[in-house]
Parts: C-alpha cells; structure tokens; sequence
C-alpha cells in the first residue's frame, strides 16, 4: 500500500520481487507500481508471471514491474463473439491461403506491435530492450506469437506468455481489417481446446471489454495462476479444427 513519500523498491539482480500486495494503492501516482530494477531475462519474467507481475515502462524510464488491482481478464468461457466477427472467421476459415499460424515469425509479431498507433498514445512501451527480452523468451519456449496470414502474408497477430495453464496477453497488432480479432478469435478457440481457462489482459479498455474480458480482483487472479502455473503447458499449435470452438 503507498504512502506519501513512498519510495519504490529498487530490485537488485537475483532479488525476489515483493509479495504484490505491497504495490501502490489506487490513492497512489501510480496506481499497480510494484518496484524497479533487476532484469529482463527468462528466468525473471517467468518469475514476474509466475506471480502476477508484469514490466511495462518507457524508453527513458528504468525497467518498472506492475501487478494492478483489479486485474483484467478474459475468460475464455465468456468470449463474446459479435454476428459480424462470426461471419469474417467463418469466411476466414473456409478460403483457400487464409490460416493461423504460431510461433512462426514471433520476432516479426512484436516488432509489428512495437510501430503499432495506439489510442492516446504517443510512444510505445514495447522498447528494444523489451523485443530482445521476449524474443529470448520466446526462444526459452514461453512466449508465442499468434499471426494471422492471408496469401502468403502478415496481416495481424498477437503475443503474449504461457507458463503451464496459465495465458498471458501482452499486445496485438493488424494490418489488415479485423486482423489482430482473429488472432484473438484463434487464441481463444485454442485455449478452449486446450483447457486453459483465462488470457490474461493486464489492465481494462473498452476494446477488449467488448469481447467479454471483465475485472476481478487481484487476489483472485493470483488464486488462479498460483494453480494454473504448475500445469503442463500445451503445444502451441493450431489446427482449424479448433475453430469449432467458437461455433465456427
């Protein structure tokens, strides 16, 4: 909980992070700040995960973990498929040269969502360091990439984490209409094959609330992944099979 005057934690390497109920309160500058430091490698993002923590700073800020209260999730049980999405996935599915693909050009996916316009946005938190630590924890098997291609070529797509049966939404991006939903649409209807109960979203905005993603309370997604986390993980593929998921 903050106080005024605070200061925040600063994490040495190797330094385990603080239990999160010791991130700023909603009275705070910084509503969900946990502390400052350490590093990016594979090992301290799964352990950031692992625990409901997340990095997410600017290019001339120091390297700043978050684990907001409440937390935004998509239960993927709750995913709201509106008519005219359904008619673009089921045209999506039956044409020739349209398919999802995973983990194919990951380093390509988040360079895409780096350069992506965001709404009130002016830069992007997806920094150089940031790429070259995803694309290490992707190559480390725990991050992926969900790309959507028609005709040979990118025309959206999505990343984000998988430790055990726990989902991680990080950013999306699309180059083409309705590009970036299928992605989300495939990530979905995968995760449902899967078993994997939730994607989680971070922090709410009116783009994924409209595809059911809700609040809940931070305690209870650290319930959830403190589960979910010791299950083993799927293998990321898709088959369009999984398309009959979403009624598809």
């Amino acid at each position: 909980m903050y106080h005024p005057h605070q200061p925040l934690l600063w994490l040495e390497p190797e330094q385990p992070f603080p239990p999160i109920q010791e991130a700023w309160g909603p009275d705070s500058p910084a509503p969900g700040i946990l502390c400052a430091g350490r590093d990016l490698s594979p090992t301290t993002l799964q352990a950031a995960y692992s625990n409901g923590i997340f990095p997410w700073y600017s290019a001339d800020q120091p390297i700043l973990w978050w684990s907001p209260d409440p937390r935004m999730v998509l239960h993927v049980d709750e995913f709201r498929l509106h008519p005219s999405m359904k008619k673009t996935l089921k045209k999506f599915s039956r044409t020739p040269g349209c398919e999802i693909r995973m983990d194919t050009v990951f380093p390509e996916v988040i360079e895409a969502c780096s350069t992506s316009p965001r709404s009130g946005q002016s830069g992007t938190w997806i920094v150089p360091e940031m790429m070259a630590a995803y694309t290490n924890f992707h190559r480390a098997g725990l991050a992926h990439s969900i790309e959507t291609w028609v005709d040979g070529q990118l025309v959206g797509g999505l990343y984000g984490i998988n430790i055990g049966h726990a989902v991680f939404g990080e950013s999306m991006f699309h180059r083409a209409t309705d590009g970036s939903k299928i992605a989300l649409a495939a990530l979905v209807a995968f995760c449902r094959q899967q078993g994997l109960p939730l994607i989680d979203c971070q922090q709410n905005t009116r783009h994924l609330a409209s595809f059911g993603a809700r609040e809940i309370t931070r305690e209870a997604f650290l319930v959830q992944i403190q589960t979910l986390r010791d299950l083993p993980s799927p293998i990321w593929q898709f088959n369009p099979v999984m398309w009959q998921q979403l009624g598809i």
